[in-house]
């Protein structure tokens, strides 16, 4: 059987199929995690209700965090893998190709250019910080107002609280100014 070369091409669109898999994967990873968010806040606040326990609150902001975080690192790997095919393996293709002044794979830029971009991704940091910043706050809040704090989980949930808020700030840091490097989509 004759060997064959593989040429840089082929390499190039291996890769850029490889990258593209591991972008869906995380895609979907992603979007699962507010699904899941939103089961677990929605088990523990029936829980707490029916058993009467404001204290059963204090375990949504570090669910909410890490989640929230695990959310956040996926987006943001989501992003890189459409920088890295749009400022590297699309042109080096093209170079390839001898693709003169065409870009290959248009849809990883032709899909950023809506009209409507911009406002989606208000919408998406607004629907994040509800998700895994907002419904924390609150729980924190139900908390501290029910009447019956311990000292020690006051100063849990004044850690839980900053840690809510840090989230916060990233969440925000990384879409602001929803610039084409922020999000995904």
């Amino acid at each position: 059987m004759p060997e064959r070369d593989v040429t840089v091409g082929q390499l190039l669109l291996a890769e850029y199929q490889t990258v593209k898999d591991e972008q869906k994967t995380r895609i979907g990873f992603r979007d699962n995690l507010l699904y899941v968010t939103l089961t677990v806040v929605a088990a523990v606040i029936a829980a707490a209700a029916q058993a009467r326990q404001p204290a059963m609150l204090l375990a949504l902001p570090p669910v909410c965090v890490v989640l929230g975080w695990t959310y956040l690192v996926n987006d943001q790997k989501i992003s890189a893998i459409g920088a890295y095919v749009r400022g590297e393996l699309g042109p080096r293709l093209a170079a390839l190709a001898r693709a003169e002044g065409a870009e290959v794979f248009r849809w990883e830029a032709a899909h950023r250019g809506d009209a409507r971009r911009f406002s989606r991704k208000v919408v998406q940091c607004v629907v994040d910080l509800l998700a895994f910043c907002v419904v924390p706050l609150s729980a924190l809040v139900v908390y501290w107002a029910g009447g019956e704090v311990s000292a020690g989980l006051v100063v849990v949930s004044v850690l839980e609280a900053v840690a809510v808020v840090g989230l916060g700030v990233c969440v925000v840091q990384y879409a602001v100014p929803f610039r084409a490097g922020g999000g995904a989509g």
